[in-house]
């Protein structure tokens, strides 16, 4: 049976209408044209980092805003959009992974168990318009398995409290406070396995 990491942080998705959502004054639900713009970096930046591929992208991306503004004027904390918004592209991006390995089941199609958690990194001719620093990041973060590498996006780039974490994620705060301590173990080895390489070959590290 076909399986990744990412059905582990499926198995742990909340209920994003609760307790957030519910019947609420309109007026005072945040504007969704607002709301996209705001947070449309954000959406995609999750998407990829759950392990969205880039060529659907577009399409997780879609759906998930199709369901905030579904839903946008029944929230009843503003102050916690973000985090709504989050659990949302969370479930929407499980569902484009189990219906990518369905798919890849019926039609007999084989990909590594790697393939899937982490896509292959962009080529330097789709970097060329990032910085080393971000092409040095995104490898980083992609040696991490799908749990240790939300919370640690969520912490380190999102800025998100472990209890926020742990709210929005559906996990026990000691779990999320121990994945992040892992996590962040495991990012420094990798840096510094990068640092030392680099130094090896005589180049330039960009950070």
């Amino acid at each position: 049976m076909l399986r990744s990491n990412s059905a582990a942080v499926c198995n742990e998705l909340p209920n994003t209408r609760a307790p957030l959502v519910g019947a609420v004054n309109t007026n005072s639900a945040p504007k969704f044209a607002d709301t996209y713009v705001k947070y449309f970096g954000f959406v995609w930046s999750m998407a990829r980092y759950m392990g969205v591929d880039e060529t659907a992208l577009d399409d997780v991306v879609q759906d998930t805003f199709a369901i905030v503004y579904e839903r946008l004027c029944t929230l009843q904390r503003p102050e916690a959009l973000r985090s709504w918004i989050y659990g949302i592209v969370r479930r929407v991006a499980c569902t484009h992974h189990r219906t990518r390995r369905r798919a890849l089941i019926i039609t007999g199609t084989v990909r590594l168990e790697s393939d899937l958690i982490h896509p292959q990194l962009p080529t330097p001719q789709q970097l060329t318009e990032r910085s080393e620093q971000v092409e040095l990041l995104w490898s980083l973060i992609s040696t991490l398995d799908m749990p240790k590498r939300e919370v640690f996006v969520l912490s380190e780039l999102e800025e998100m409290t472990a209890p926020e974490i742990a709210r929005v994620t559906n996990v026990p705060l000691n779990t999320v406070y121990s994945r992040l301590r892992v996590a962040r173990q495991e990012v420094e080895a990798a840096l510094r396995g990068y640092m030392a390489r680099t130094q090896k070959r005589g180049n330039p590290c960009p950070i």
